[in-house]
């Protein structure tokens, strides 16, 4: 669904990702996992086109997307969730959902969504800036979601969110992954999230991949080590 080869990224002269290669099965989900300053969300944001790509390829199902601007970046397959939500503080959460649509030529936002998120109709004509950290999330999840992806990109999402949450975060992306068949990449530090939620986990360090492992028999004490500062 999807694949990264050779991706190497830049802010000037400084070099931050170097020769990235992963892939992303259909309905899988994979977290990536690593200390702040360690390329998790430049990652997320050169796959988004967001921040540029110095050299290399980004593929939706076997279709280069690297010379393509965000917005057509969504329109072929990918939702992305960034790093602090930006949901839009002013407009309503029904509002801020209905952005989602842009890219799909809808014009009302697909009932199932609602039934992923049942606060969020209850708050439908709430301002999104009054909503808690949480709620905010699923928000900007549902947002997401209404463009309709094939890969939904999360950064950082349990930053700032209660434990009890998380825990429903996970439930809610793991629902998502099964009823719609999308495959998630989750940037991550909590450990016990990416258990809860991942099919695959991969650690960065540097700017680069330094460890891999499926979720069932994960070295988590190996894997804490690289999380820990």
């Amino acid at each position: 669904m999807l694949t990264v080869t050779d991706l190497h990224v830049s802010y000037g002269q400084s070099d931050v990702l170097h020769g990235i290669d992963f892939s992303v099965e259909p309905g899988e989900i994979v977290a990536i996992m690593g200390r702040n300053g360690m390329g998790k969300t430049t990652l997320m944001k050169s796959l988004m086109g967001v921040v540029p790509s110095k050299s290399g390829s980004i593929a939706i199902e076997g279709a280069d997307v690297s010379s393509l601007k965000s917005h057509k970046r969504v329109a072929s397959g990918f939702g992305y969730v960034p790093q602090g939500r930006a949901i839009f503080s002013t407009m309503t959460v029904k509002e801020n959902v209905e952005t989602g649509l842009s890219s799909t030529g809808e014009k009302t936002v697909p009932d199932d969504i609602y039934t992923l998120f049942p606060v969020l109709v209850e708050m439908a004509g709430r301002r999104g800036g009054n909503l808690s950290g949480g709620q905010q999330q699923q928000l900007a999840i549902a947002r997401a979601l209404a463009s309709k992806p094939k890969v939904l990109l999360l950064d950082e999402p349990t930053e700032g969110i209660q434990p009890s949450i998380i825990r429903e975060m996970a439930r809610v992306l793991r629902r998502i992954r099964d009823e719609r068949g999308l495959s998630i990449v989750v940037s991550e530090q909590v450990l016990s999230f990416a258990l809860d939620v991942a099919d695959r986990v991969l650690v960065m360090e540097n700017g680069t991949f330094v460890h891999e492992s499926p979720r069932d028999g994960i070295d988590e004490e190996r894997v804490s080590k690289f999380l820990s500062v």
